[in-house]
């Protein structure tokens, strides 16, 4: 397998402040008082002692971001040793699991014949500008995976959140879902469509993935605030379980101010997946009842990230990592030079 990479913004950039709903920039305290004090006192940290613990949280999540991927690795391998799954079958991809008109996309997206227009007369509509709402997997299949899941995380066995925005999730890699599902259903089953759909934005290029599932419960996380993801095509798949509201919503890219923006307002209906550009800004509204479980699968391209980091927004440095990392690659002419900073040690 290719070697991949993280940029080195993943320690600084886009750490999110859950009490007030905000991403920020940490390089130091006196960069991030005088960047991020005023715009704090108007959403209410007004006094010293909320300042500092805001600091305290940003620094608790650096100091993770640094041990990731040992913390990850290590508790990767005591789940390989020591959890025993309920249902064994469900970390392969089988052709069973899926929705037949999934089956009947793919297999016209990879016709000599396929076009954009044509796969959009299978998909029918478009959920939103660009996202794209479509049966993807059967009904009993996601009753199981949500059995796997919770299975899982009523056993011993340790687990780490997906990101900063989620606090309940299973990072799938973590539980071994990678090798044997989410990446045949990235290559064999996802890359066609998001070759025909997403061209402009490495759509044919996506060779590797962060994949996780996140949960909202009324006792637990209930929505998500709007942000955009770490990706160039992002999966989103509602496996269940009973729950209402809690509808996405879909603004414009990034780029766009939010002062110019209109959201549009998504339902996400069990076993239907929404397919969207990762720079698309979006978010959950909160359930009203009920337990909800989403697969996320953030797909990256290589060779569109390695000329601009999607996240910080300028050429990518480097850092080595394992896996899959954040997706970038080294171009080979710097391959040799060995310019990159470590984090392994």
């Amino acid at each position: 397998m290719e070697r991949f990479y993280s940029c080195s913004c993943y320690f600084t950039d886009n750490i999110f402040l859950e009490d007030y709903k905000l991403h920020i920039r940490f390089i130091s305290e006196n960069q991030f008082r005088k960047n991020y004090q005023n715009i704090l006192r108007s959403l209410g940290c007004v006094s010293e002692d909320q300042f500092r613990d805001v600091t305290g949280k940003i620094q608790t999540e650096v100091e993770r971001r640094r041990n990731h991927l040992v913390n990850s690795a290590e508790r990767a391998a005591v789940v390989k040793e020591t959890y025993t799954p309920l249902h064994q079958h469900v970390y392969h991809l089988q052709e069973s699991f899926l929705a037949p008109e999934f089956v009947e996309m793919v297999k016209y997206s990879n016709s000599r014949e396929a076009t954009f227009e044509g796969l959009l007369k299978l998909i029918q509509k478009e959920a939103a500008p660009r996202v794209f709402r479509f049966p993807i997997f059967r009904k009993e299949f996601c009753n199981e995976l949500i059995e796997e899941l919770e299975h899982f995380e009523q056993s011993e066995a340790p687990k780490g959140r997906p990101n900063t925005m989620n606090n309940y999730g299973i990072l799938l890699n973590e539980l071994g879902f990678d090798e044997s599902f989410i990446t045949p259903l990235r290559e064999m089953y996802l890359r066609p469509i998001t070759a025909l759909l997403y061209s402009d934005c490495g759509g044919s290029w996506l060779d590797s993935h962060k994949a996780f599932t996140v949960k909202y419960d009324l006792k637990e996380d209930l929505e998500l605030s709007y942000h955009y993801d770490n990706a160039e095509v992002t999966l989103n798949v509602s496996l269940g379980k009973e729950f209402t509201d809690g509808n996405l919503f879909f603004g414009d890219m990034r780029q766009v101010p939010v002062s110019e923006t209109e959201c549009v307002e998504v339902e996400h209906h069990v076993t239907e997946a929404l397919l969207h550009r990762g720079q698309h800004m979006h978010g959950a509204l909160p359930i009203s009842s009920g337990t909800r479980w989403n697969l996320i699968v953030w797909m990256r391209a290589s060779s569109h990230r390695n000329k601009l980091c999607p996240m910080c927004g300028k050429t990518p440095a480097l850092v080595e990592s394992d896996g899959f990392s954040d997706g970038f690659t080294m171009p080979p002419e710097d391959a040799t030079a060995h310019n990159v900073a470590c984090l392994l040690t």
